[in-house]
């Protein structure tokens, strides 16, 4: 790993990212035909079955259209996919880098920011032209394609946070990971992504703005599928909660980094 010494820290600190994202995604899709494209591929394969088995049940929450529901599960599955991907896998990543921060002076949020970096890098070259064509084509309305990234934004603002939090705690506490899976199927389940909102009894609903993933994905679809102005409440909303999450996370990353040294 070259890196120049004599740039700012802020510079040194971007040319590290970029050094360990091109790493990460080296290593992920080394002798892989689809390459990144796999993070589009997986879920519209999932939207396929879940088409195949819920549609007849659930297209009539969707102007009685197949097509819609088939959209609507799709645009749910590339953000929570997104978001579990990219928070697991930059779960170990502190002490993943380990031998690094030992022999070289490292600042530790390279690790985890390098692994957001290269899951957004998927997310613009995968799966964004995907939600630009359905929302081109679904909601016939050109201008909808400029609100697009602020739901997106909102999704990587939000993974890391959560990116810096559980790669704090996986340095103190091994079992993380076994925890983390049961917290992003929770999550998972707990969010309109194969089945409607509308279908939620209604002493329920309120519950639904505990996940963060709400937000973000009734945006995002309100963008693509609906000609009517989205609800800019809702993509406020979305904002807000990632920017939560991202200083509560930065909060106990740089609060612990001092002792990563001694753990990893």
């Amino acid at each position: 790993m070259i890196v120049n010494p004599s740039g700012s820290a802020g510079s040194r600190f971007y040319e590290l990212v970029h050094i360990l994202t091109l790493r990460n995604l080296k290593v992920r899709y080394r002798g892989s035909v689809l390459g990144i494209y796999w993070s589009l591929l997986n879920p519209i394969i999932m939207t396929v079955v879940y088409s195949a088995i819920f549609s007849a049940t659930f297209e009539r929450y969707y102007q009685g259209s197949a097509i819609r529901y088939a959209l609507a599960v799709l645009i749910g599955l590339i953000v929570v996919n997104f978001f579990s991907a990219t928070t697991t896998q930059a779960l170990p990543a502190v002490v993943s880098g380990g031998m690094l921060l030992n022999k070289i002076k490292l600042p530790p949020a390279v690790f985890p920011v390098s692994m957001v970096v290269a899951y957004t890098f998927q997310l613009v070259v995968a799966s964004i032209p995907a939600l630009a064509i359905i929302t081109v084509l679904i909601s016939k309305t050109p201008y909808h394609l400029l609100l697009l990234p602020l739901p997106l934004a909102s999704v990587v603002v939000l993974s890391t946070g959560v990116a810096f939090f559980v790669s704090a705690l996986y340095v103190f506490f091994r079992d993380i990971p076994y925890l983390y899976e049961l917290v992003t199927f929770l999550l998972w389940l707990t969010v309109p992504v194969f089945y409607p909102v509308a279908i939620v009894p209604e002493q329920l609903r309120s519950f639904l703005w505990l996940n963060p993933l709400y937000p973000v994905i009734e945006s995002l679809r309100q963008i693509a599928l609906d000609r009517s102005t989205p609800d800019f409440r809702l993509m406020g909303i979305a904002a807000l909660e990632a920017l939560v999450v991202l200083a509560l996370g930065w909060l106990v990353f740089a609060a612990n980094r001092r002792k990563f040294m001694d753990f990893v």
